[in-house]
């Protein structure tokens, strides 16, 4: 979490129930469009938390992320973002 933000502690658990809730809206065909767009939106939101992290380092479980998954996962992003896209959000070619 970037240290510029507040309460980071609180953020990183409300980020957390966020992934939960957009995970099971993506299972009911009638919230799938809407959790989508709200996964989008935190894939978007915590990439910042993820610059941050390469940043300062990170430290889960009391072990060192090595630099290079910190640095791996940026790119991951954007695939996440199209897979979001392509599974919930387009439409069906019919």
């Amino acid at each position: 979490m970037p240290h510029s933000l507040p309460h980071p502690a609180f953020l990183v658990a409300l980020s957390g129930g966020a992934e939960i809730l957009g995970g099971l809206g993506v299972l009911a065909p009638s919230t799938r469009a809407a959790a989508g767009w709200g996964i989008i939106a935190l894939l978007v939101a915590v990439f910042p938390a993820n610059i941050a992290a390469i940043s300062t380092g990170m430290v889960i479980g009391g072990r060192v992320v090595p630099a290079w998954l910190l640095w791996a996962r940026l790119p991951l992003q954007p695939v996440f973002i199209a897979w979001v896209y392509l599974t919930c959000l387009r439409k069906p070619r019919t």
